[in-house]
């Protein structure tokens, strides 16, 4: 299945998503165009509970397309630009199906600024991350500075966006940027056995997990408490919650059946 810049395969549950822009993978307009297309084809698709982004050859993607930056000609224009990139990303980080990144190279300005909207990261041990738009007179605008903080907190964020500091997938791990760093000739694996893991959970109350962890960014602890109370109800009216239940009494595996 293909889409501009990028491969989409499907195997039983999981969907990799492959961005294949080369040299370096970047996020053209075209390859941005890409993805949203690739992401409406799987999410309208019943059959797929997970979803893995990664990149072709030895980048995940590099960045945005620096040629494309010379075509802007205002601040109006270059506002409008971000907010293609911000919608992608805001799309992806709120899909009901999990996103998992394999960050198999390179993961740069854009690149991690999609990487940091997936659900769950895991990186090569040689991967760089990082996000230089400093050194090109910018600033990230694809939703760097606002996810960055929030996942490694204020002070580091602030220290590796404005020294364009790139690290590896190991020091990311360390600092909570990536879930894992494994080598690189294990990521394939690591990132199937993990989204084969969570596949064989209800695609019915991954939704519902999702949304009620997303509630914990945008509000308070009540207002989540609140939300995570009506979700948890609205379990209780899924087919697959009683399978689950009924398969623990009877000390089965369940067969749940994503409703």
């Amino acid at each position: 299945m293909g889409f501009t810049n990028v491969k989409v395969e499907i195997v039983d549950s999981i969907a990799k998503v492959i961005v294949d822009n080369p040299p370096a993978n970047t996020l053209s307009t075209a390859t941005l165009k890409g993805l949203d297309d690739a992401i409406s084809t799987i999410e309208a698709n019943d059959q797929v509970k997970v979803i893995i982004i990664t990149g072709a050859g030895k980048f995940f993607v590099a960045g945005a397309d620096i040629k494309e930056f010379t075509q802007v000609k205002d601040g109006e224009q270059g506002e409008a630009m971000a907010r293609v990139g911000q919608q992608l990303v805001d799309r992806i980080e709120n899909l009901k199906k999990p996103v998992i990144a394999a960050i198999n190279g390179a993961c740069l300005g854009g690149g991690l600024e999609l990487a940091m909207a997936c659900h769950i990261r895991v990186s090569a041990h040689s991967a760089k991350l990082g996000l230089p738009e400093l050194n090109l007179g910018l600033i990230p605008g694809f939703g760097g500075t606002q996810r960055l903080p929030r996942i490694v907190g204020f002070s580091k964020a602030t220290e590796l966006i404005l020294t364009s500091e790139m690290v590896s997938g190991e020091q990311a791990e360390k600092m909570g940027l990536v879930n894992y760093s494994v080598p690189l000739e294990e990521l394939e694996n690591t990132v199937q056995q993990l989204a084969e893991k969570i596949a064989g959970k209800s695609s019915a109350t991954i939704a519902l997990a999702l949304e009620a962890i997303a509630a914990a960014q945008k509000g308070n602890l009540q207002e989540g408490l609140i939300k995570e109370a009506a979700l948890f109800g609205k379990a209780f009216t899924t087919e697959d919650q009683k399978e689950g239940v009924q398969a623990f009494i009877e000390k089965r595996p369940p067969q749940f059946k994503n409703r």
